[in-house]
């Protein structure tokens, strides 16, 4: 068997700024972390991955930053393999990692210098001092960071990925347990690296957050990535809107008359909620109240809803396998 390097991926992909083939991650133990993950990553976009706690998110992302060996696949990362050309492929990668880990006795300045060195950056005072006053570090640029607090600290970590300006961002869980003037810090500078374009990957428990924010979704579960689908069109397939009448009077049960109908009755029959096809052209509201009018059911307040994201994760997640889109 060659032990050459594999071929660079098809020119199908070459809208892609990450690359990733026929992906696994088996521990000694038999634990299969990961399992044939295939996503190509566009430049430029905001991705969200999401995921239940153990679903493979972080190991997918320590593989493609070159922490953790995959067992199996390739990942190409700004057209460089990551195990056969690791520096040129990490040189063009930030990661934001969970962890808050970063040398204590270093000042800020420092530690962002030395960071940008490391990758092989010559010196740039000025894109150093603007990622501080984006992330309201600047009047701490000499302070040391055992000094700080855990939010600064925070801050530390997010401006170090970002010191030797890399093409690619990954944000491990950034929002977690951070105030909430680091996260409105945090999010406004990540429209602003995407504006430049920055391609940034974020994995987050706020779903809000990814509702917001990311150009396309992918859900992890149980080591397999079961969907990845741009944002509008995921809520769109997968969403359900539906329409809640108030009645004038309560119901003891949907009458015969309105068989058929995707409806339910609440307990006190006081109220009907129709689910109709958000892909459908026909939404069948105005047969609805057609049918109601027929029927002698008059209501007195409607509302219309939609799906958030949460919602249609928590159903993704909870069916046995298959991907659903």
């Amino acid at each position: 068997m060659s032990h050459s390097a594999p071929p660079v991926p098809d020119a199908a992909a070459s809208d892609a700024i990450v690359s990733i083939r026929n992906l696994g991650k088996t521990y000694a133990g038999g634990f299969e972390a990961l399992r044939d993950i295939n996503l190509d990553i566009r430049r430029g976009e905001i991705l969200a991955l999401l995921g239940p706690n153990g679903a493979g998110k972080t190991t997918l992302i320590s593989i493609i930053c070159g922490i953790v060996n995959a067992t199996r696949g390739t990942v190409y990362a700004d057209g460089h393999d990551i195990r056969h050309d690791y520096r040129a492929a990490r040189a063009a990668i930030g990661l934001v990692p969970q962890e808050l880990h970063t040398d204590a006795f270093e000042s800020v300045m420092a530690t962002l210098k030395f960071s940008r060195g490391l990758f092989g950056r010559p010196p740039n005072p000025a894109h150093l001092e603007k990622v501080l006053r984006d992330l309201s570090l600047w009047d701490k640029r000499n302070a040391k960071i055992m000094t700080l607090s855990g939010g600064m600290k925070r801050r530390v970590l997010i401006a170090k990925a970002l010191s030797h300006e890399p093409k690619i961002l990954f944000l491990d869980e950034p929002s977690a347990g951070v105030d909430v003037e680091l996260r409105h810090d945090m999010w406004q500078m990540v429209r602003q690296l995407r504006e430049s374009g920055t391609t940034i990957i974020l994995t987050t428990h706020y779903i809000e957050e990814a509702e917001e924010m990311a150009d396309r979704i992918g859900v992890i579960n149980k080591g397999a990535l079961i969907v990845v689908e741009d944002k509008a069109v995921l809520m769109r397939k997968l969403g359900k809107k539906q329409l809640t009448l108030s009645l004038q009077q309560a119901m003891e049960r949907i009458p015969e008359g309105l068989a058929g109908l995707p409806l339910e009755l609440s307990e006190d029959g006081l109220t009907l909620v129709y689910t109709f096809d958000t892909q459908s052209e026909e939404t069948g509201i105005a047969g609805l109240l057609r049918r109601l009018g027929e029927q002698g059911i008059d209501f007195k307040d409607l509302r219309s809803s939609e799906s958030s994201l949460e919602e249609i994760f928590v159903n993704l997640v909870r069916k046995p396998k298959g991907n659903p889109a």
